[in-house]
């Protein structure tokens, strides 16, 4: 067969393709609705990476804090400090920054800096500053709006952020949260840090599942109004083309609806991406130029698509004998063999096995084998399910009306009724799978925080000079809190901080109230002093404790650039016992009540208020933060957890959910054009059972159950894959067998609950369908 032949054949598909009247143009556009779906999902992958990376630029570009020495103030300098807070659970960026001379570097997304008690902010924070929801942010944050951040200087388009001027931020210095600078951005190459296999297979697996759903809509969609396509090509052979001919022409018409499908895809793509622009999925949004795909990936979409249109319909059509006088499928087809579709998940597992116990920090996975395998895996659901549906409804008999008709209409074409079905069914599977696998690794990225919920549920350390307790006072009386304890600490150590501390411990004042949260003390009132043993360090303790030694205080964080400030340890200290404190630690110390604290001392104690709430007020941590506001400006604020996800394994989970959201919408928009193919060619025999008299009401029970029995069969067939596929995996990782199955029904009841959403959305149609009309004939 010749080049020129397979052209010319082609090319007279492509012309039937629009040339065929209505029916002709009704097929193409369902075709090339449900491929520009898949591309414009494609697209948006391809898309993904540059995004991520644009993101990351933005962010490597208004980087503002250098961890080095302190430099000199400057016609250059800018002070600057992180004033960071969070609302309703979004994060909101905030810097309060002083210029210091006429050359301070100004960061992107700002022409000039802000006067003192002006901000300029992000457009998202502007409405929600102006909006109702917004008020108790307004109250934390004092400033007059006076302009907007451009988007050179945010990472998405719903970014909180913005900048206020302030006075006097210099002596707040401390080299982390308050810093002075003199340009913005990152210099230099970040360390490479050693890659986690673990967390390379969730992002392997990760993608194939994402897109196996979508290579399998984009295949459903070329088959669209298959049955009548063959009838018509079934004249093409009364005029003289034999069967390769016939079904070359075939794909010629399934090669124009992909072709307009990538231009729908593509239109698909453009519109989403500017809807992408104004919504923020799981904290992520991105403003609509971020989502350029890579041109040599689209330019494998548009390849790949049109090339798996042909060879789709060309398999397809393998076991359709199309002869002059009609098509020869309406007779019963051959019953489905078993054995060449257990091949694929079996030779699936056969890829997998030699990873089996590759998991930890040494291990290694072949990316190309954890590819092919969760591929062949996933193909194994497509091909098993057509078999599944034969099967079993072969055995299903009696029952009532709608049952019956639904049954004989699943015995006459099961396979379409499975292709309908595979999509979800294979997005299932995988999602059972990733679940397993995450749920099996969690531990290993998951560690305990010591943090005693039960006694403070937020921590608030207060900047340098800011008096500790009196700020425990206004948190009292902030609503929705219960208890506020305050704590001041400090560093002693043995000798000069300046040539190195030698021994440390630690200095911790409070009330004996405050103190009594530390540890276990005999008696207390004011002017007390407790050395405290039982802790992490009672060496230290014991030896520098003594009463009239001369120890020396920490004033600058370990600088030791600050001055030297002596405390002689006071006599009549009484022993205590250590006990774990609410942010869980149990430390060996010297406890000082407020009397027994010198001036100079005290100024220089870090301060720690934790608070404890009363969950029942709504928003009680909102009024706590705004409290920290006023209290401390630069304070930072901790709301506690018993755990601490790693920050690679959580930003994996939340791209998987986001893939998951775009794969769910796909599966709906794909599910209800395919049941709106299937009803329009069924249009007659609908009309027709109206026409004897058949109820609306059995008619659209029939239709229901049509599309019930495939998708029960393919979500218990997508549980049973994914959970093999999920074991294999966490094998493959290291971890023990277990199965999350609330994650499985969850995975199983979304995939029920889009086929019922879009089974409600076809009885519309349905019901129009009906319509005695539905018999004319042209």
């Amino acid at each position: 067969m010749s080049t020129r032949e397979w052209g010319r054949d082609l090319g007279l598909g492509f012309r039937f393709a629009f040339t065929g009247g209505r029916e002709g143009w009704i097929r193409v556009l369902l075709t090339a609705v449900g491929v520009g779906l898949g591309v414009a999902l494609l697209l948006l992958t391809t898309a993904i990476p540059n995004a991520l990376s644009v993101r990351h630029a933005r962010d490597n570009d208004r980087a503002d804090h250098t961890y080095g020495p302190v430099r000199p103030k400057a016609a250059n300098t800018l002070v600057i400090s992180d004033t960071d807070t969070e609302f309703h659970g979004h994060d909101v960026r905030g810097r309060l920054v002083e210029p210091e001379g006429p050359e301070a570097p100004v960061p992107p997304g700002l022409t000039a800096y802000p006067a003192t008690g002006d901000m300029v902010v992000s457009p998202a924070l502007r409405e929600l500053l102006g909006s109702s929801e917004g008020r108790l942010l307004r109250a934390r944050l004092p400033y007059r709006i006076t302009g907007t951040i451009t988007e050179d200087g945010l990472v998405g388009s719903r970014e909180l952020a913005y900048y206020a001027g302030a006075k006097n931020l210099a002596p707040k210095i401390d080299g982390s949260r308050t810093a002075r600078i003199d340009m913005y951005g990152l210099t230099g190459t970040p360390p490479q840090s050693h890659a986690d296999p673990i967390l390379i297979l969730l992002v392997l697996v990760v993608f194939v599942v994402l897109l196996m759903p979508v290579a399998v809509f984009i295949a459903t969609a070329v088959r669209f109004g298959g049955e009548r396509r063959d009838r018509r090509l079934a004249a093409l052979r009364l005029v003289g083309s034999d069967s390769r001919m016939t079904r070359r022409i075939a794909a010629g018409e399934a090669l124009a609806g992909s072709l307009v499908g990538l231009v729908f895809g593509t239109a698909f793509f453009l519109l989403g991406r500017q809807f992408a622009g104004s919504m923020e999925v799981v904290g992520i949004s991105v403003f609509p130029d971020y989502l350029n795909p890579s041109p040599t990936l689209a330019a494998l979409v548009a390849l790949a698509v049109p090339a798996a249109a042909v060879l789709v319909t060309l398999f397809a059509l393998r076991g359709v004998v199309i002869e002059p006088l009609g098509v020869v499928r309406t007779a019963k087809p051959a019953r489905r063999r078993l054995w060449w579709r257990l091949l694929l998940p079996l030779g699936g597992i056969a890829l997998l096995a030699p990873m089996i116990g590759q998991g930890g920090s040494d291990g290694q996975f072949n990316q190309y084998l954890v590819t092919g395998g969760v591929l062949l895996l996933l193909v194994g659901v497509t091909a098993l399910l057509p078999w599944a549906v034969e099967a079993v409804v072969a055995r299903l008999h009696r029952g009532s009306v709608a049952w019956q008709l639904a049954v004989r209409r699943l015995q006459l074409s099961s396979g379409s009724a499975a292709r309908m079905v595979n999509g979800i069914a294979v997005a299932v599977a995988g999602a059972v799978a990733l679940q397993m696998l995450f749920a099996g690794v969690q531990g290993d990225y998951t560690k305990r925080t010591g943090q005693d919920v039960t006694r403070a549920q937020m921590q608030i350390n207060l900047s340098d000079g800011t008096p500790f307790r009196t700020a425990a006072d206004q948190f009292r009386t902030t609503k929705g809190v219960r208890k506020a304890v305050s704590l001041g600490s400090a560093s002693l150590g043995e000798k000069d901080w300046k040539n190195g501390p030698g021994d440390t411990t630690l200095l911790v004042s409070g009330t004996c109230a405050s103190l009594r949260e530390t540890a276990r003390l005999p008696s207390c009132r004011d002017g007390d002093a407790f050395v405290v043993t039982g802790g992490e360090d009672d060496a230290a303790v014991t030896k520098l404790a003594r009463p009239g030694r001369v120890l020396h205080l920490d004033a600058d964080h370990g600088a030791g650039k600050g001055p030297d400030v002596r405390w002689t340890v006071p006599a009549g200290l009484k022993p205590a016992h250590a006990i774990t404190s609410p942010n869980g630690t149990r430390s060996s110390a010297v406890l000082l009540t407020p009397a027994a604290v010198p001036d100079r001392v005290d100024r220089l104690l870090d301060g720690t208020v934790y608070v404890m709430f009363d969950k029942g007020v709504p928003d009680v941590s909102e009024y706590t933060r705004n409290t920290a506001a006023k209290v401390d400006p630069f304070a930072d604020v901790m709301v506690w957890s018993t755990t601490e996800e790693s920050r690679n394994f959580t930003s994996i989970r939340t791209g998987l959910y986001v893939g998951a959201l775009c794969v769910l919408a796909l599966i709906g928009a794909s599910l209800l054009v395919t049941q709106l193919e299937q009803l329009r060619e069924r249009r007659k025999l609908l009309s027709s059972l109206m026409a004897f008299g058949t109820r609306r009401r059995t008619l659209s029970l029939s239709v229901f159950w049509q599309t019930a029995i495939p998708v029960a069969l393919g979500l218990l067939l997508a549980s049973v894959v994914g959970l093999t596929l999920g074991a294999v995996l966490l094998k493959m990782v290291g971890s023990p067998l277990g199965v999350d199955w609330r994650s499985v029904l969850s995975m199983t009841g979304a995939g029920a609950a889009v086929v019922l959403v879009v089974t409600a959305l076809s009885l519309p149609p349905l019901l129009r369908l009906m319509r005695p009309e539905g018999l004319r004939t042209e």
